[in-house]
């Protein structure tokens, strides 16, 4: 895979002011978030720390996404979610823990292993390749998979891309351009899809679509799925599992049914 086809599958820099003023000063004192015991975790975090120059951002991260299940990681913005997805991605150098998928550590693995090993990405942004059409974007992929031709299954799950084949990229709208970098991630046959506030800049009746689509794919395909998101009825819809991070760690995770006003109240409530 390319360079320059890796970046289709990573986001752009987060404010490191942001971060840096929600993060960098050590957080209290909280205990392991419990993980779902029930199944196998597909990707698992220990013990993640993450600087910006000298600025602590991720403090000791802990995150279990078990097997088939759609987990929301959520927060307030600049608590070190997007740092924490670009580690899992590889495109910020981990300075210190483990990041486990399949059981495997991927920490020090180059980022263009991850979508090799099966992990798709729909960054923040997008990242839809302006210039190119819809095709070229939806082909981006084929050179991990060895394929000739896009999956006729992404158009089944999109059917507007289909008739957009040749409109450029940047000419999409923003919930278009959603559906293709969705798509963009899947032509990958991924066994773990992460996607960073997928619902961002969208509008609701596409928001609808992506959640309808997020379902299908992990409770009929068994795609185990990975999400940032603030919109908390998005969340309660798409997820099975939560974890909330405060201050660059993990401080409560669990069943959605366990998002209490409690945790909202005290972890997400702007």
């Amino acid at each position: 895979m390319s360079e320059r086809a890796a970046s289709a599958h990573a986001e752009a820099e987060p404010d490191v002011t942001e971060s840096a003023a929600e993060a960098g000063s050590e957080p209290p004192s909280t205990s392991t978030p419990a993980a779902d015991t029930a199944r196998p975790a597909m990707l698992e975090v220990e013990g993640l720390n993450q600087f910006y120059g000298e600025t602590h951002v991720l403090w000791d991260m802990q995150l279990s996404v078990p097997e088939g299940s759609c987990t929301v990681l959520m927060g307030r913005n600049g608590v070190g979610k997007t740092t924490l997805l670009k580690s899992v991605m590889g495109t910020l150098r981990t300075r210190s823990g483990k990041i486990k998928f399949l059981g495997e550590d991927l920490a020090a693995r180059p980022a263009e292993t991850r979508a090799r090993r099966g992990i798709g990405f729909v960054p923040q942004g997008r990242d839809v390749f302006g210039q190119l059409s819809v095709g070229e974007n939806l082909r981006v992929g084929l050179g991990v998979t060895g394929e000739k031709q896009v999956p006729e299954r992404i158009f089944k799950l999109f059917p507007v891309l289909k008739s957009m084949l040749r409109r450029r990229g940047g000419d999409l709208s923003g919930g278009q351009q959603q559906q293709l970098a969705i798509g963009r991630a899947l032509t990958l046959h991924p066994k773990l899809l992460i996607l960073d506030e997928p619902t961002e800049g969208i509008q609701p009746n596409i928001v609808s679509e992506i959640a309808d689509i997020l379902l299908e794919l992990n409770r009929t395909e068994k795609l185990t799925i990975l999400l940032v998101e603030q919109k908390l009825t998005f969340a309660r819809r798409v997820g099975q599992r939560f974890a909330i991070m405060d201050r660059g760690r993990a401080v409560a995770q669990g069943e959605m049914a366990e998002l209490n006003d409690e945790l909202v109240a005290r972890y997400l409530t702007v």
